[in-house]
């Protein structure tokens, strides 16, 4: 049954012949893509009248959400369809002029969480980019932001971390629908590209995704619901260290861990600080692939107990800082090929690694990027569909 939250993809039946008919157009979509009654966006795309779906593009994860984090792939055709699937995490992060050649129109329907190293933010930016070199248009279905339109934390990307887990400066946790972010892209690069938002109807900035009556789709292996969406801003950084951040178990990023980790000790310590809308519990773990794979883990579980209150980004900043202050000579910094460190990256800042170990370096970064959120409040305010 229809949901009290209208998608781009629910009216996608009744627009689609005005904005896509006589045009040749490609899809960019992955599980998430489907209408309240879970009908497929390819589905609906293949009917649109007058119109012709001719692609797919595949960001992270690939076109059916198979393929686990990070793992690249390349072109191939599809099976089930019959149409080819333009990578856009192979060796090209970027529509190529030899994928776009024959189209008119990109549409973009994919569940996005709101969270900057979520990278699907990314590929939106590289594909406008891209519609904008070669005269494409772009058609973004806009979804709800699971947390809701006014959650902003962390501090703004530095341009020198840019990468696939942040390409725009912004916080890490938007406050954005995906379409509103899209308008906001548009309006600052350089060079425009020709952009069309089918809007939600329903949808209010208080409303996270549970209040909304769609049905929750995992947008990626490791996002299997709401709790993980919440904790995943703020553990998501320990994806940058030699902790487990929960992959290969079945509550990634609501556990992290590692065989050296003094878990009761960290517990104790989490308690005592009495942080708003959240407990830690001492708990062990294996994972069954990614780090320590094989190996029993003491670790941490993440429950949020308000989820007002509960403030993802700084809770997890806090709680890299306790496992920093207990274990200075085991937590390591994990490096990437190019050189730079992968906590750099998530974080958008070289602060993270230089300060998060001093108590003061920790409510220095946490007032400047406090600071950052406000200001972002501020800069996307014009582009924002929805009260």
């Amino acid at each position: 049954m229809p949901g009290i939250v209208q998608t781009g993809a629910d009216q996608l039946s009744r627009l689609g012949p005005k904005l896509l008919g006589g045009k040749r157009f490609a899809l960019l979509t992955n599980p998430t893509g489907i209408d309240s009654s879970f009908r497929s966006t390819i589905d609906l795309c293949q009917n649109v009248k007058g119109g012709k779906l001719t692609a797919f593009f595949a960001c992270e994860h690939g076109l059916r959400n198979e393929k686990q984090a990070g793992l690249q792939f390349e072109d191939e055709m599809d099976a089930g369809y019959g149409l080819p699937v333009y990578s856009l995490y192979g060796t090209n992060r970027r529509p190529t002029a030899e994928s776009l050649k024959n189209l008119d129109a990109i549409v973009y329907d994919i569940q996005d969480l709101g969270v900057r190293f979520y990278t699907y933010l990314t590929t939106l930016v590289y594909v406008m980019e891209a519609c904008a070199d070669y005269g494409v248009e772009l058609l973004v279905l806009d979804r709800p932001n699971p947390l809701g339109g006014h959650r902003i934390e962390g501090g703004m990307l530095e341009e020198e971390f840019e990468s696939m887990v942040g390409a725009w400066r912004m916080p890490i946790l938007t406050g954005m629908t995906i379409g509103e972010f899209a308008r906001l892209v548009n309006s600052q690069m350089e060079k425009p590209c020709r952009l069309e938002v089918i809007p939600l109807e329903g949808w209010h900035r208080s409303m996270e995704f549970p209040d909304t009556g769609l049905p929750w789709i995992m947008p990626s292996p490791n996002m299997p619901n709401m709790e993980t969406v919440r904790i995943y801003g703020g553990n998501c950084l320990f994806e940058g260290t030699n902790l487990s951040e929960g992959r290969g178990t079945t509550r990634p990023f609501e556990m992290i861990g590692a065989p050296w980790l003094n878990h009761r000790k960290l517990a104790e310590t989490m308690a005592d600080l009495k942080l708003p809308g959240v407990h830690y519990h001492p708990v062990t773990f294996t994972p069954s692939f990614h780090k320590y794979a094989g190996e029993l883990c003491n670790g941490i579980m993440t429950y949020v107990t308000d989820q007002d209150s509960f403030r993802s980004v700084e809770s997890g900043l806090t709680l890299l800082h306790q496992i920093l202050e207990l274990h200075p000579e085991k937590l390591e910094w994990r490096g990437r090929e190019d050189g730079k460190l992968f906590i750099d990256i998530l974080s958008g800042t070289a602060e993270v690694r230089q300060k998060a170990a001093d108590p003061e370096g920790l409510q220095s970064i946490l007032s400047a990027w406090r600071a950052d959120s406000e200001q972002w409040r501020e800069i996307r305010r014009p582009y924002l569909l929805y009260e």
